[in-house]
């Protein structure tokens, strides 16, 4: 008889990560907000109320190991479904089985992974049977799902937002992988907390990848024929990262956003470029550089150049389609036009003084003139009275203050002269200087 083993026969030993992943909901790490004592979605579970919902968040935060504690725990039917693998035959096959067995009192969970890479038609399959109550919908998703979830659908879920794990939550359940006997837990491993920490820094909140990785530096570690030991070295081989390794929620992290940012403020394209590549090389999330280039689009550009928060927008919905390493150079073309750009923080400045107001002067009413007269009382009692509809005049301008009387003439916008703000500057004092001379109108 052949000793040989055919590859179907072969057993391949799980991944570490599916090897611990939780049963319970008190093993799941992090997700607090959702799953701490008293809270909304861990009574749902437990009391098995379970309604249609949808989780969101990145990947590796729990999203596929909750619904594996929710299918643990229900009495209902529970169904995988795979937005990859599955078609509308697929979709209506199970729909229609769920039908029948409701008639017989048995309710059917429908767990939809990546439910945003199913098209509209796909969705719509699904809803009428949600509507009726045919099958609970759980979906999960990276996506925002309010761009990709059908209003319909969505409307009819409860989205919960997962968020991305704390470096201690992770740290921890690195720890709990070395010791427990799914994992490392019959071998002995010597790997320091600073090597935890730097693991857990590079998951960048995704526990799936911080046990992949913990995996592939124990597996390439140095035996001795008892201990495995776990150097630095060991680590920058398996991550690739040695010199642009940073902590995405650490200092580094917003000192390297603040010199791209000031790069870009200074008008020095050369200088934000390097920082942006610093990092996107390291890892950092592309669509969080983006929505920082849309801030700074207002808060440093302004009117002196209105495209440019239009072209920030476009850029993050580059990012947004086509991900890394194609959208760098999305990036890079917004990067360097804002560099060079002409700068004003004339918006930032007003909004920040009448924020401070808006503060001090929280209480402070509303001009009868300009609220709305909606009912015969509002109106008796001085709602709208003396409003001027602006469109009605010839020059399309009233001499109506729209402040509150503590804070009249108050100033908050002062455009400056760079770019086209100079243009608004202008119609700015226009409208004033009319203001003053028909004040007595």
């Amino acid at each position: 008889m052949s000793d040989q083993i055919s590859i179907g026969e072969r057993t391949m030993p799980q991944p570490l990560a599916a090897r611990l992943r939780p049963e319970t909901i008190d093993d799941i790490v992090g997700q607090e907000h959702l799953l701490g004592e008293g809270r909304v979605l861990r009574r749902i579970i437990e009391q098995d109320m379970v309604s249609s919902m949808i989780f969101w968040g990145p990947p590796g935060v729990g999203k596929t190991t909750l619904a594996n504690v929710i299918a643990n725990r229900t009495r209902a039917r529970f169904i995988n479904f795979s937005a990859v693998t599955s078609g509308i035959k697929d979709i209506r096959k199970v729909m229609q089985e769920a039908d029948d067995n409701l008639r017989f009192g048995e309710k059917t969970i429908v767990f939809v992974d990546e439910i945003h890479r199913f098209n509209k038609a796909q969705q719509d399959a699904f809803l009428p049977f949600v509507e009726k109550g045919s099958i609970i919908l759980i979906g999960a998703t990276t996506e925002n799902p309010s761009f990709e979830v059908n209003g319909a659908l969505l409307s009819r879920c409860k989205v919960f937002v997962l968020k991305p794990l704390s470096e201690d939550s992770i740290t921890g359940l690195l720890k709990r992988a070395i010791a427990s006997p799914n994992g490392f837990g019959g071998q002995a491993v010597d790997i320091s907390d600073e090597i935890l920490h730097t693991l857990a820094a590079f998951a960048n909140g995704d526990a799936r990848t911080a046990l992949s990785t913990l995996e592939m530096v124990i597996l390439n570690g140095d035996f001795d024929g008892k201990t495995t030991t776990v150097t630095t070295e060991t680590v920058e081989q398996c991550i690739s990262k040695k010199s642009l390794l940073y902590d995405k929620s650490g200092e580094e992290h917003y000192n390297l956003i603040s010199a791209l940012h000031k790069s870009m403020r200074n008008s020095d394209p050369d200088a934000a470029v390097y920082w942006l590549a610093r990092m996107l090389e390291a890892g950092e999330d592309p669509l969080y550089i983006a929505r920082r280039v849309v801030r700074f689009a207002s808060e440093d550009v302004g009117l002196a150049d209105p495209r440019a928060m239009e072209m920030a927008v476009a850029a993050y919905q580059a990012c947004h389609f086509i991900g890394m390493p194609e959208c760098s150079v999305n990036l890079t073309q917004i990067v360097v036009y804002l560099s060079l750009a002409p700068k004003s923080n004339a918006c930032d400045v007003a909004y920040m003084e009448a924020r401070r107001d808006a503060i001090a002067q929280v209480a402070e009413p509303v001009p009868l003139h300009i609220r709305n007269g909606v009912t015969k009382l509002m109106k008796e009692i001085g709602y709208g009275k003396g409003y001027i509809y602006a469109h009605d005049t010839e020059d399309k301008l009233t001499a109506m203050s729209c402040l509150p009387e503590s804070l009249m003439g108050k100033e908050y916008y002062r455009p400056t002269v760079q770019g086209l703000e100079g243009r608004f500057k202008e119609r700015n004092e226009k409208i004033k200087e009319w203001k003053r001379q028909h004040k007595d109108d």
